[in-house]
């Protein structure tokens, strides 16, 4: 009688970013079947699971953290997943929506809400309904907030960077990425 090995889990996330590095993990073509071969997805978007079912061997971070909620999810993942991988460079770095970290966020809000060329607010009321999250003083990359064990760069990182990444982590081998996949010039 032999006995299956349950699949490794996987969960992925995109935080403050642009959902580009999901659509990189969309890229690997039709590898997905293979990928599906070695994992269950857990909670993603890929999926649409909403909450954890379980303890998952690799959690895919992408974005970095411009609201309360964002580090919210990005603890619990931390909690969840036995290796975190950051991809892309909002979560490595902040990205673009780190371009806000050298203006005060006050005058973020007030251009955003009150002053920008294309503002129509006649209540010259910022939004501050409790059920929008709490903007954070500037945007954090994702290691500023929890450990991390991965680091794949890129905007997005290539198809072929995250399946090999992939690839060696849940088969268990050291992730060696040749220069051709992160080299960006």
């Amino acid at each position: 009688m032999t006995t299956t090995s349950a699949k490794p889990k996987i969960a992925t996330i995109s935080l403050a970013g642009c959902f580009g590095c999901h659509m990189s993990l969309l890229d690997i073509d039709e590898r997905i079947l293979k990928l599906v071969e070695l994992v269950d997805f857990d909670k993603s978007p890929i999926n649409d699971i909403k909450e954890f079912t379980g303890r998952c061997a690799v959690g895919i971070i992408e974005g970095g953290c411009c609201n309360e909620e964002n580090v919210h999810v990005l603890q619990k993942y931390r909690q969840h997943c036995d290796t975190l991988v950051v991809i892309g460079e909002c979560a490595t770095m902040g990205g673009l929506p780190a371009m806000r970290n050298g203006i005060p966020l006050r005058e973020c809000l007030a251009e955003a809400y009150l002053n920008g060329p294309t503002v129509h607010n006649p209540s010259q009321k910022i939004p501050n309904d409790p059920e929008i999250p709490l903007l954070l003083d500037k945007v954090y990359p994702c290691h500023e907030v929890v450990k991390i064990d991965y680091f794949l760069p890129g905007c997005p990182p290539s198809a072929d960077t995250l399946w090999e990444s992939l690839v060696a982590l849940l088969t268990g081998k050291p992730v060696k990425l040749p220069y051709g996949l992160i080299k960006y010039d």
